[in-house]
């Protein structure tokens, strides 16, 4: 009991450091650090922080992280985004709201290259933001499409979130990436519905667009060709086995390089921008890795996924009442904290219950997923929402925050689909690897 103690006041001054202003990375590292010295000793301690240290930077599977960064780089440095956007806007931008749509499949489209949100809302944002407002698209409709799009950076493969999630329960991030195609391509479909839906309530938010004739939207799909294919090789070769994931992130940020030089969309000073980026993003990423694999042993030591499992089981709530807490508690954490504190911090807390409770850990990986991409875009911190913000200076958050509720009943829909129907998530992963 005295070491639980312990670890839910550590848990306080995790949070208290955070409050503070304290980059997560380093308050899990302190927390991590100083926690286990005051219930093992600093000896354990030490050995602690210089092994794990190690271990986690030393772990070949990350290396999926800074490429398939850098292959969104390099793809927004040489424009790619613009023509993947172009394409969806030339065959569905007639329709009512369809410039929104457009900007939805364009997010699902580039989120296949780079694996981040942030990264694909201000992408596409900063292309689809002006023209809808030059159409005259209402502005909570354009900027809830694109923070909402965005998200999907999180769930459709290469995420980083994936990866992380599978470095930390040491699951197959091959499985993992197979398993968000269809919960990622399901979300896109009901983001698109949520646009019709509220363009058949109001037409004057999303008017139509100008017919483009048949050999234009064709000679646009060609321009977006390159991305494409970079996507079809990297995800394709995984799903056919043909390579892993760490060789599909290699192999796609040096299709993406090849492509960008060859049709003379890249300078070399892009090329280091898109490097420099790479690599301060890695280095976020990395140190936060580093921070969960100090504070995950210190929580395991002082018995708080233990804790965990037997208050949620002393409730009599069953597997999915419990899973239903556990969901509920991503949604209040998402109001505070941005999507992979939340990852890092929980998931080696609730992966233990979710395990003993008999839910697949795959599945629970897309289910945790979706969750925090709903912290992505819900008030106060809405991450997504302030990135769009700084896209769109002239639309105030309010407007924005409004215009992402659609979308956030849209996420709720998939969410309990995919718990209805776990093989939504999981038919593409078992027909693969069984």
């Amino acid at each position: 009991m005295a070491d639980l103690t312990f670890g839910v006041l550590g848990f306080g001054a995790l949070f208290a450091l955070m409050v503070l202003r304290t980059p997560v990375a380093f308050a899990m590292l302190l927390t991590g650090f100083f926690g286990t010295w005051i219930v093992e000793g600093l000896r354990r301690a030490g050995a602690l922080m210089m092994t794990e240290t190690y271990g986690a930077v030393a772990n070949y599977s990350l290396i999926v992280v800074p490429m398939f960064i850098l292959l969104g780089n390099v793809a927004s440095e040489a424009g790619f985004s613009r023509g993947l956007y172009d394409a969806a806007h030339s065959w569905v931008g007639r329709l009512r709201g369809g410039l929104a749509s457009a900007s939805v499949i364009g997010c699902a489209a580039f989120s296949a290259v780079s694996g981040s949100s942030v990264a694909t809302a201000v992408t596409i944002g900063k292309v689809a933001l002006p023209e809808m407002k030059r159409l005259g698209y209402g502005p909570a409709l354009s900027t809830g499409a694109i923070a909402a799009g965005g998200t999907l950076g999180f769930l459709i493969p290469p995420s980083t979130g994936f990866v992380i999630y599978a470095i930390l329960t040491e699951e197959s991030i091959g499985r993992l990436f197979m398993a968000g195609i269809l919960p990622g391509l399901l979300m896109m479909a009901l983001f698109m519905l949520a646009i019709w839906i509220v363009t058949l309530r109001d037409p004057a938010a999303g008017p139509k667009g100008p017919v483009v004739p048949l050999l234009r939207r064709f000679a646009l799909l060609g321009r977006a060709l390159p991305l494409i294919c970079v996507i079809v090789v990297s995800i394709g070769g995984i799903y056919m086995g043909v390579f892993t994931p760490v060789e599909a992130s290699g192999i796609g940020a040096s299709l993406t390089i090849l492509f960008a030089f060859a049709t003379r969309s890249l300078s070399f000073a892009g090329l280091r921008r898109a490097v420099m980026e790479t690599v301060s993003t890695s280095a976020m990423l990395y140190m936060i890795v580093i921070g969960a694999n100090v504070l995950n042993p210190f929580l395991a030591l002082t018995g708080v996924p233990a804790g965990l499992e037997a208050g949620l089981a002393s409730l009599g709530l069953g597997p999915y009442g419990t899973l239903a807490v556990i969901l509920l508690s991503y949604v209040v954490l998402g109001m505070f904290l941005d999507g992979l504190a939340m990852l890092v911090i929980t998931i080696p807390i609730y992966f233990p219950v979710i395990t003993a409770l008999g839910f697949d850990p795959i599945w629970f990986g897309v289910i945790a997923v979706i969750v925090i991409e709903m912290g992505m875009i819900t008030p106060p911190v809405g991450l997504n929402v302030f990135v769009v913000r700084n896209v769109a200076e002239d639309v105030a958050l309010t407007t924005i925050f409004r215009g992402v509720m659609p979308f956030m009943v849209a996420m709720i829909a998939c969410l309990i689909l995919i718990v209805a129907f776990p093989q939504i998530a999981l038919v593409i992963p078992n027909s693969m690897f069984n």
